[in-house]
């Protein structure tokens, strides 16, 4: 593939340290999709909210309220009661970010209790993903769209039927929501899948699609988001004792976490090494740097950008 100015620029001045596992990284995922491996990609839970740029296309809350987002450039130097202040105003912050509550959840509120209700009275049951693929599909809320939906990565894999993980969702504020209508009687818990169904839905989509190169493992950020999808590999070896399944064959994770005593977010990969995660084999490649500056970088690298 030809590489663009982007590309070219990471190639001549990214050489040390950071700069230089960046590169490694990029071109190992490259080989690893040139040479015919698919690749899972885990978004920690602050990154809805990074911004990661039309590389990966906006996030499903940009859709709704990009242009209501309000930047907080000395957010280190808040006191609690401008915290305070913030939150009486409606501005959820994450870092330097804030997400307004009634732009962004309260749109998306009405639209998907519907379809939860509906789910519900037709004994239906769905992953919370799918319940917002078919939000999206409907098309109810393209009124409230502020960016241009083709560079919505939600609505782009709501239309392929892209298969999404979504681990700890109930640790969300969509499943703070859902909660509600449950102490309500609005609804019913069973209306949607658990986490185990999405372990045991993961587990049969990896056996069936890590034959030949097999799977890698791209992980932006830590947390359960990267902990819970790569767990399935030990499970299926250890627990299921199918000594034949394949290991992750790519493994990179972005993460300004040190490493420290039981921290999984800074835990160096070859320790996945001994939980049965990845080979001997496996290339592996950590970055210590910010996910947002860096996973753009990587993307752009394999567009050929």
């Amino acid at each position: 593939m030809n590489k663009g100015p982007v590309s070219k620029f990471i190639q001549h001045h990214f050489r040390h340290f950071n700069a230089a596992a960046l590169v490694d990284a990029a071109k190992g995922y490259e080989e690893h999709l040139l040479g015919g491996g698919k690749m899972m990609i885990t978004l920690a839970g602050a990154m809805s909210t990074g911004e990661l740029g039309i590389s990966l296309a906006e996030m499903i809350m940009n859709l709704v309220a990009h242009t209501h987002y309000k930047r907080i450039p000395n957010y280190r130097d808040l006191t609690p009661e401008q915290e305070w202040e913030l939150m009486e105003k409606g501005w959820n912050r994450v870092t330097d970010t804030c997400i307004p509550e009634e732009q962004a959840f309260r749109k998306i509120q009405d639209h998907i209790k519907r379809i939860w209700k509906d789910a519900g009275a037709k004994g239906e049951r769905h992953f919370p993903h799918e319940y917002l693929y078919q939000l999206l599909l409907s098309g109810v809320m393209k009124d409230d769209y502020e960016i241009d939906p083709k560079d919505s990565w939600m609505i782009a894999a709501a239309e392929k039927n892209l298969p999404i993980v979504v681990p700890g969702w109930e640790d969300s504020t969509l499943g703070n929501i859902f909660a509600s209508y449950v102490i309500r009687n609005e609804v019913k818990a069973s209306t949607m899948k658990s986490g185990i169904e999405y372990m045991v839905w993961l587990s049969e989509w990896y056996t069936k699609n890590s034959g030949g190169k097999g799977v890698g493992f791209f992980q932006i950020g830590g947390g359960i988001a990267g902990d819970f999808p790569i767990c399935v590999v030990p499970m299926l070896y250890q627990d299921l004792e199918m000594h034949d399944i394949p290991f992750w064959s790519y493994f990179c994770q972005i993460s300004d976490s040190t490493t420290s005593y039981g921290s999984y977010s800074g835990a160096v990969p070859n320790e996945k090494i001994t939980w049965g995660k990845l080979d001997i084999h496996t290339p592996k490649f950590i970055i210590e740097s910010d996910a947002t500056i860096v996973a753009p970088l990587i993307f752009a690298w394999v567009l050929g950008w």
